[in-house]
């Protein structure tokens, strides 16, 4: 039960630092798109890590210094949207999940690297090679 909680938790966290985050002024910020693709918030509600995911690679760092910079603001935002007994510290991680699985569909699609389990399906093509 207590993990269907933390996980609750953990929605909520990412739906509110996400509408917050639009708001911060920092021109760190401002240029580049991000995402958060997850919260892991621990047992205890003291921590919450924080994982941003950032389309341009080349802004990723300056963007992690201005959430981390913004992070005490983002803080106390939180703890007056979300109504828990500890508003959790935020820890902002870089996440390259998003870039590893299309590099890893990429590989899929590629024919020099994947060959067909049945050889009689060679002959078949796909949608979006066509």
């Amino acid at each position: 039960m207590a993990g269907n909680r933390i996980g609750r938790i953990n929605e909520e966290i990412q739906r509110e630092l996400s509408g917050l985050i639009r708001t911060l002024k920092d021109p760190r910020l401002q240029g580049g798109l991000f995402t958060i693709t997850h919260v892991d918030t621990t047992n205890d509600l003291r921590y919450a890590r924080i994982f941003i995911s950032a389309l341009d690679k080349s802004q990723e760092k300056d963007m992690m210094k201005g959430l981390k910079s913004a992070a005490g603001y983002l803080r106390r935002e939180l703890g007056a949207a979300v109504n828990l007994r500890y508003t959790p510290e935020l820890q902002f991680i870089a996440d390259d999940s998003i870039e590893q699985g299309a590099h890893i569909l990429e590989m899929l699609r590629n024919p020099e690297v994947v060959k067909p389990a049945n050889p009689a399906n060679e002959h078949i093509v796909l949608e979006d090679e066509a």
